[in-house]
């Protein structure tokens, strides 16, 4: 049976009010020490000493002027990316996710040795992400896989589009074999006439 708590008439009306608002705030500050290591499980809002851990932990390594930022999204989806890993669809989804975006990506190109990935992305993407993109060939790359990097260049093409309308009509005939009449006697520079009947 749980004891119930009388508490003196004098603590009655606002005293008893700031002993309410007391014990709650007590309650509350012990609720966010008590969230503290639960906070810190979420790689966007701990702090950089415990991203280092969470990131030891995923098996991420901080490369050297990586910014913060990046390195929080590697270590947040540290996890899909080593499921995504194993095949094409799933290195453009790595890409994607961590703000590379499109590229392309081939395997087995004829002419080429059989281990060569062919990678293809824009000038600008290679240029700004070029540690990034290293560290993540290097992390969930395939093992014995030579990885070539080519570089696309976008062009902007203007088309214009008009209407035309161009009819065709094509009729088949059939004629009857041709019968030959010709008039005339040899052939010495003389004109001949040749007649057909249909």
């Amino acid at each position: 049976m749980i004891p119930v708590l009388e508490l003196p008439f004098w603590l009655g009306g606002r005293e008893l009010e700031k002993l309410r608002q007391a014990a709650f705030g007590w309650w509350e500050k012990l609720t966010e020490w008590a969230m503290i290591p639960v906070n810190m499980q979420d790689p966007d809002n701990c702090t950089e000493g415990f991203l280092k851990l969470l990131a030891w932990q995923r098996d991420i390594k901080r490369f050297s002027s990586e910014p913060l930022e990046m390195f929080r999204k590697r270590v947040r989806f540290a996890r899909i990316n080593a499921i995504d890993s194993g095949s094409v669809a799933g290195f453009k989804r790595i890409f994607q996710r961590l703000g590379v975006g499109y590229v392309e990506i081939e395997e087995r190109l004829p002419g080429q040795d059989w281990d060569i990935v062919s990678i293809r992305l824009s000038d600008s993407q290679l240029s700004i992400n070029q540690k990034l993109l290293e560290a993540l060939i290097q992390h969930y790359g395939r093992t014995c896989r030579r990885y070539d990097w080519q570089v696309i260049t976008p062009i902007s093409v203007k088309i214009n589009t008009q209407e035309f309308n161009h009819d065709t009509l094509t009729i088949y005939a059939k004629v009857p074999p041709l019968a030959m009449l010709v008039h005339g006697g040899g052939f010495d520079n003389d004109t001949l006439t040749i007649e057909a009947k249909l």
